[in-house]
């Protein structure tokens, strides 16, 4: 690492390693006790603020929740895993959290993703009795990496080795002989967030703050981002974790790496924030987007069904595609709703005739009926 990239203004302090060679890492400062946004930055944090209001009354406003949040969840674990080089389809993770059935090369990436996804269920799940500490991180961690790609890298345990990040070290977390110590001071922060700083703004300190320390073998930049989400979710007092920002950091991947570094090494606090409160905005007018058309979809689906005087079990079967993985097969409707497995298949050929859902090419059995237009919404993906 460059220490000449370094300025007085650095937001920690440079120190020597030996090992594995010769070099400069860095250890963060605390996170500073106050810190107050210019006039631009206001306005910026204003809009934000509104925004996010704005998604989270109109989530409060959904009879069922999980309408907006499982494929805001789905398109997070996407996007946060494809940011570490680990791509999967939507397509692909559907196939898995159904049945755990994916094509042979595509089965690690897809139950990577997966575990994203159950790590950040994890997290919201402990936090209904645990603070934002170090135990928590450590168990999103462990999820995370269960049974995955760098498994074996200690899963929910800090790392013992010096780490660098980039093939050209562009950057070097603490020692270990220093993450300790560097670990206790995050975690006091996590506690005792300044009167005097907004809550959406800290959250992004904090989230720069775990990146920079680095403290895992493998995974810190996924469950950061995990962190992120929830710390957003109770900071700002949403009803619900609404605003992912890792589809925003994914489409400006460059620029989210500069400004962390820059924070590092510059002290430039204020453009990273800058940053982060722009994003804010679109991914909050995203998912406003993808509920809106979510619900207008659903409603579209049971008019369909209204109009062609389809039994009132399809409206079940649809109301089901929208509240849970969107794709069926005859056995699992005729177990649900109780009925004989020929008019379990007479009700989903109606529905593709109508062209709500339609088979899934292959020779899979049971056939897999998917609602691909609900899918398409959730991971902005197109077939």
């Amino acid at each position: 690492m460059d220490p000449k990239r370094f300025s007085a203004n650095q937001a920690g302090r440079l120190i020597n390693i030996h090992k594995p060679v010769e070099d400069w890492a860095f250890i963060p400062a605390p996170l500073p006790p106050e810190w107050s946004p210019d006039t631009e930055l206001f306005a910026l944090l204003t809009e934000a603020v509104g925004e996010l209001s704005r998604l989270d009354g109109a989530g409060c406003h959904i009879a069922n929740a999980e309408l907006l949040l499982r494929p805001l969840r789905q398109r997070e674990a996407l996007t946060s895993s494809s940011l570490e080089g680990t791509h999967a389809t939507a397509e692909e993770l559907m196939l898995f959290e159904l049945s755990g059935d994916s094509k042979p090369e595509s089965q690690s990436a897809a139950r990577e993703v997966n575990n994203y996804a159950r790590a950040l269920e994890l997290g919201s799940e402990l936090l209904d009795d645990l603070p934002y500490c170090l135990r928590l991180i450590k168990a999103m961690h462990a999820r995370l990496m269960a049974g995955v790609r760098g498994g074996n890298q200690r899963p929910g345990q800090f790392r013992e080795s010096q780490v660098h990040i980039g093939s050209d070290r562009r950057f070097i977390p603490p020692p270990p002989s220093e993450l300790d110590a560097t670990l206790r001071q995050f975690e006091q922060s996590m506690h005792e967030r300044p009167d005097n700083i907004h809550p959406l703004i800290w959250c992004y300190m904090v989230h720069y703050q775990f990146e920079t320390i680095h403290p895992f073998n493998d995974g810190n930049g996924r469950v950061g981002r995990l962190l992120l989400a929830l710390m957003i979710s109770t900071h700002c007092k949403l009803s619900a974790p609404w605003l992912y920002m890792s589809p925003w950091f994914e489409k400006h991947k460059e620029e989210y790496i500069r400004h962390l570094f820059e924070v590092s090494a510059t002290g430039a606090w204020l453009p990273w924030i800058k940053f982060c409160l722009r994003g804010t905005i679109e991914q909050s007018k995203d998912a406003l987007v993808r509920l809106n058309t979510l619900i207008a979809l659903k409603q579209g689906f049971l008019d369909k069904v209204s109009a062609s005087d389809g039994a009132a079990r399809l409206h079940t079967i649809v109301n089901g595609l929208f509240s849970g993985v969107p794709v069926t097969t005859i056995p699992l409707v005729q177990g649900a709703l109780g009925i004989s497995y020929p008019t379990a298949k007479s009700d989903l050929n109606r529905l593709e005739e109508l062209g709500i859902v339609s088979v899934l090419k292959g020779n899979r059995r049971p056939k897999l009926y998917v609602a691909w237009e609900i899918l398409q919404i959730g991971s902005g993906e197109n077939r």
